[in-house]
């Protein structure tokens, strides 16, 4: 068999080495070296756009502030969005002196107070978050307490009631929950006589409005705001004439509590289960008030259009004015500029007086 002969380049090539080992072997490492600086660049490469962010700090974004959810009934924070949906009630409360004290009132976030009959006045308690366990005594509804409860998307609690009341409270477009006709939701209590002993718990009412489905109300609230002080008290003793010696009212100013102390007849006005009623923020509406023919002694109140209205909070008189344009809109509180007022978050306490008759002082 023919051996294939060495090409002549690679004998010289060979030759060469043969007789240069040391410039071989440089030559070597030199190979050896470049190979292994190319694996290492390959390996730890970085591309400039790469190389530019890990040098760049990354700004921590501030954590989102949490979101806080308020009632449209007081302005108080609620835990949630569903609380502030959740069914409004209003409680008609009798305040004859043999109603008192009364159960459930300081619970109230709105309290409506007017002249029911032949003087005696009558309050419209509306309740929302607060529930309380005792409510009472219960009495019948006029005409305009379903004005001023109406903004408020409310089941309406009550024993019957004048004949304009009745008639409209029973057209449809309420949540009527008359004792008439849900008599299990009401009871008579022993350690008092009629008709003075009717009364109701949240657990029953609660547990009706589900029945009914009033399960949710869109409640047409007050504009609130924070309780901010900003000027020496000019009102801490207020005195408010309605009818007479046995219904009129007063309030001193609490500054610590930033709240009112509510009396009446010349009394602290006591809820009988929680103490002393202590509203954060007291109205004055003068009404129009004249008699109607239903029966020979029952007032009317006008509830539409405006008057005078004088509002205290934070220890300060504001004298201004209050519209409510139709029955469905609810009362705004407007300065002598017309701005809206604000109201302090908490019980709302509003006290209708009768013009010419009625009366609100301070100092």
């Amino acid at each position: 068999m023919r051996k294939l002969q060495t090409p002549k380049w690679l004998e010289k090539v060979e030759t060469w080495f043969h007789h240069h080992h040391t410039a071989t072997y440089a030559i070597a490492a030199i190979f050896i070296l470049l190979i292994s600086l190319l694996v290492g660049a390959i390996l730890f490469y970085k591309s400039p756009e790469k190389a530019i962010q890990s040098n760049t700090v990354v700004k921590q974004q501030p954590a989102p502030a949490p979101v806080k959810f308020y009632s449209a009934l007081t302005g108080i924070e609620v835990a949630d969005q569903a609380a502030t949906t959740q069914a409004a009630t209003a409680i008609m409360i009798e305040n004859s002196p043999d109603a008192r004290p009364q159960s459930g009132l300081k619970a109230a976030g709105v309290v409506f107070e007017a002249v029911a009959e032949g003087g005696i006045t009558r309050f419209l308690a509306v309740y929302q978050q607060e529930k309380p366990q005792l409510v009472g005594p219960v009495r019948s509804v006029r005409l305009y307490y379903v004005d001023w409860l109406a903004p408020f998307q409310a089941s309406v609690a009550h024993i019957g009631g004048s004949k304009f009341a009745l008639d409209e409270v029973r057209n449809g477009n309420y949540r009527d929950i008359d004792q008439f006709f849900n008599a299990g939701t009401y009871w008579r209590a022993t350690d008092r006589y009629a008709p003075h002993n009717v009364y109701t718990n949240f657990e029953r009412l609660d547990a009706l409005n589900a029945a009914k489905g009033y399960t949710q109300s869109a409640v047409a609230g007050f504009a609130r705001k924070d309780a901010a002080p900003s000027a020496t008290p000019n009102a801490t003793s207020i005195a408010v004439k309605i009818s007479g010696p046995s219904y009129n009212s007063a309030y001193t100013y609490d500054a610590t509590s930033n709240t009112y102390l509510r009396s009446q007849a010349n009394a602290p006005h006591t809820d009988r289960e929680a103490g002393q009623i202590t509203p954060t923020t007291v109205v004055v509406m003068n009404v129009a008030m004249t008699k109607v023919m239903e029966d020979g002694y029952r007032e009317q109140i006008t509830t539409t259009g405006e008057g005078k209205a004088t509002i205290f909070q934070d220890g300060i008189v504001t004298e201004g004015v209050w519209r409510k344009p139709d029955r469905g809109t609810q009362i705004s509180f407007v300065d002598a500029a017309g701005k809206v007022l604000e109201l302090n978050r908490g019980q709302t306490w509003i006290t209708a007086i009768p013009n010419g008759t009625g009366a609100v002082t301070w100092q």
